[in-house]
């Protein structure tokens, strides 16, 4: 049995070919696949009975389900996605007055073990498949009209995972993602977030990508960043910022650097110094993002006496900078709290 979801709309039309169907046949089960969002070939109901049975004698639709769901006190909505192979990640709705964001998961678990993450503390289990990450996304669009009455305004790849180590299956839900036979969302409302793996962002320049870099950077020295992001190491400054200044000249977009204050670790004017440095040599802004705590980690977010220094600092040097406030800590929503703290799989 294979999953029809992993045929192209080009597929598609030649397997329906041997059955003597029509092209826009092929079409119709596309968008029931993609835009609908069907959960089994039988839901396809303009389809006739007998094709549907025809293909469901080697295909199947496989399709993530919600494990489980919080709702926060500031009204993020946390879900537990249930994969077909029992493995879960989480994913986010995070509602502000302005926007709907979605922020979804590129892997179960992660490889990159940084200092600060909850999910840096998990194995890194596998990659997600294309539609796997595109079913996170629908789900929540589907959440935030029946929460909210409002469809998805941004989607963040920010959850579980690194996604420049599953690069090819990231670019392809994003292609279904913006394409009209699936939700219709517009690049410039999706933000791909990564730890600077230097090769695979001079990859995103080559294919000349439409949607927006963020590099969470979240130091601007190499040693405490090798301290606190071991891929650092292989990645360093120097590395990451001629990978991204590559980028920036095949795709004419800024970047934008993540930034956790972390108290008496990187937050000092000494710190916002360096980071100015860095912003200077890339076309960038920074998202500065108040430090969520996660159990077993020693960090503490510094005070907002301090928080704002460090951001005047870099308003005053003319580095565009935005405080990022943490939304849904009380589930362990926000940013670096995900890690399925109730269950890593399910036997």
């Amino acid at each position: 049995m294979q999953n029809l979801r992993h045929l192209s709309l080009a597929e598609l039309t030649t397997l329906l070919a041997t059955f003597q169907e029509k092209p826009y046949r092929a079409k119709q089960i596309y968008e029931w696949i993609w835009k609908h969002n069907v959960a089994s070939i039988e839901d396809m109901s303009n389809i006739s009975k007998e094709l549907r049975d025809e293909l469901s004698k080697n295909y199947f639709i496989k399709k993530v389900g919600i494990d489980e769901k919080q709702v926060s006190e500031d009204g993020t909505i946390k879900n537990r996605f249930m994969l077909s192979d029992a493995y879960v990640v989480e994913g986010v709705l995070i509602p502000t007055d302005k926007r709907y964001t979605a922020c979804v998961s590129s892997q179960v678990g992660c490889s990159l073990t940084c200092k600060f993450c909850a999910t840096g503390k998990m194995n890194r289990e596998r990659n997600l498949d294309y539609d796997e990450i595109y079913d996170q996304v629908a789900i929540i669009n589907q959440q935030t009209q029946e929460h909210y009455g409002q469809k998805l305004s941004n989607i963040v790849y920010m959850g579980m995972g690194e996604p420049l180590l599953n690069y090819k299956n990231v670019l392809k839900s994003i292609e279904r993602i913006t394409s009209q036979e699936g939700l219709g969302m517009a690049n410039s409302r999706i933000t791909v977030s990564t730890a600077g793996i230097a090769k695979m962002i001079k990859q995103l320049g080559d294919d000349k990508v439409k949607f927006n870099l963020a590099v969470s950077l979240h130091a601007a020295n190499d040693a405490k960043r090798n301290e606190i992001m071991p891929i650092n190491e292989s990645n360093n400054l120097e590395t990451l910022i001629e990978a991204l200044n590559y980028y920036y000249a095949a795709t004419k977009n800024k970047v934008t650097f993540e930034y956790i204050l972390f108290s008496n670790f990187n937050d000092s004017i000494q710190d916002a110094k360096e980071l100015v440095k860095i912003c200077r040599q890339v076309p960038s802004k920074v998202n500065l993002i108040e430090y969520n705590p996660v159990e077993g980690v020693a960090f503490i977010k510094p005070d907002e006496e301090r928080t704002m220094a460090f951001m005047h600092f870099l308003e005053d040097h003319k580095i565009t900078a935005r405080l990022r406030r943490s939304r849904g800590k009380d589930i362990d929503a926000a940013c670096g709290q995900l890690a399925n703290k109730a269950k890593n799989s399910v036997q």
